[in-house]
C-alpha cells in the first residue's frame, strides 16, 4: 500500500505540474497547444518508447514512458479546461473498465486460458459499444501497416482468420503472383492494388507470428539507414562522396557490410 501511495501522489504531482503549466500564469508554450498538436506529440513519444522496448534500453524506457505519461495527463488537462472531463473520470473509467472485463479474476467467471479471457473482452467490449458495424470508418491518422494489422486481428477475434501459417503464406504467394501479372500487364492502377493487397496479407502474416509489422518495418527501416551510412562512410575513406559512387561500388560496400555482424 506503502507503494500505492506513493505512486498516487506523484501522480497528483504530475497532475498539478500541467495544470500550473496551462494557467495564466504558466509556460507560453504550453498554454499555446491543443488536443491536435499534443495528439502528434503524443504518437511520437508512443513510438519512441516501443523503440525504447525492442532495443531493451532501460533507462530510455523509464523516461519514455514517464513523457507518455505526461501527454495523457497533458491531453486530460486541455478537456478539463473545456469542462468536458478531467484526469480522474478517465482514472475511473478505465479502472471499472479493467473490472468489468476481468470477471474470472473480480468475479466468479470460470476461465482458464487465455483465448477464453480474449473472447470474453470482446464480447464485454461489443455488448458495450453497441456499434452498428464491427468496423468504423478508417482513420486517417494511423498508420496503414498497423491498421491493416489491428484489423485482421479484429476480424480473427470472430474466427474470421486462416488456422495454419502455411495457408497464410499461401496467401502471400496469392498476391505475389497478382502482383507480377500487373506489373506485366503495365497496369499502374492494378499495380497500387495489388501492392496494398501484398501489405495486407503481409501484415496477416506477421500477426500469425505475433509481430507487429510496423514495429518490424520500423527496425527495418533503421537497419538500412544504418547500412547505408556505413557504405556512405567507406566511399569517403577513398576520397568520394556518395553522389558521385555508381552502383557497383555501393553494392561493394553493402554486401561486405551485410556479412558482418552489427
Amino acid at each position: 500500500m506503502d507503494d500505492e501511495k506513493k505512486t498516487g501522489r506523484k501522480f497528483s504531482e504530475l497532475v498539478h505540474i500541467l495544470g500550473v503549466l496551462r494557467g495564466e500564469q504558466g509556460c507560453p508554450w504550453d498554454r499555446q497547444q491543443d488536443e491536435r498538436s499534443i495528439a502528434d506529440y503524443f504518437l511520437e513519444e508512443v513510438y519512441e518508447a516501443v523503440d525504447a522496448i525492442y532495443s531493451d534500453d532501460i533507462k530510455a524506457l523509464k523516461e519514455e514512458l514517464g513523457d507518455v505519461m505526461m501527454e495523457i495527463v497533458f491531453l486530460a488537462q486541455i478537456y478539463k479546461e473545456k469542462e468536458l472531463f478531467d484526469i480522474s473520470e478517465v482514472l475511473e473509467q478505465i479502472n471499472q473498465k479493467m473490472i468489468r472485463r476481468h470477471p474470472h479474476v473480480f468475479g466468479e467467471k470460470e476461465m482458464k486460458t487465455p483465448r477464453q479471457v480474449s473472447r470474453e473482452w470482446n464480447r464485454q467490449k461489443r455488448r458495450e459499444n453497441k456499434k452498428p458495424f464491427v468496423f468504423k470508418k478508417g482513420d486517417p491518422h494511423s498508420p496503414a501497416l498497423l491498421e491493416s494489422y489491428l484489423i485482421g486481428k479484429k476480424a480473427s477475434s470472430f474466427g474470421f482468420d486462416w488456422n495454419k501459417i502455411q495457408d497464410v503464406l499461401g496467401k502471400v504467394r496469392e498476391e505475389l503472383q497478382e502482383m507480377e501479372k500487373a506489373v506485366e500487364s503495365e497496369d499502374k492502377d492494378k499495380m497500387f492494388e495489388e501492392i496494398g493487397d501484398v501489405l495486407f496479407a503481409m501484415s496477416n502474416l506477421s500477426r500469425h507470428f505475433k509481430i507487429n509489422p510496423e514495429i518490424a518495418l520500423k527496425k527495418a527501416n533503421q537497419k538500412f539507414k544504418k547500412r547505408f551510412n556505413l557504405v556512405e562512410k567507406k566511399i569517403r575513406e577513398t576520397g568520394k562522396d556518395i553522389q558521385s559512387a555508381n552502383l557497383d561500388e555501393m553494392d561493394k560496400h553493402w554486401n561486405r557490410i551485410k556479412k558482418q555482424k552489427e
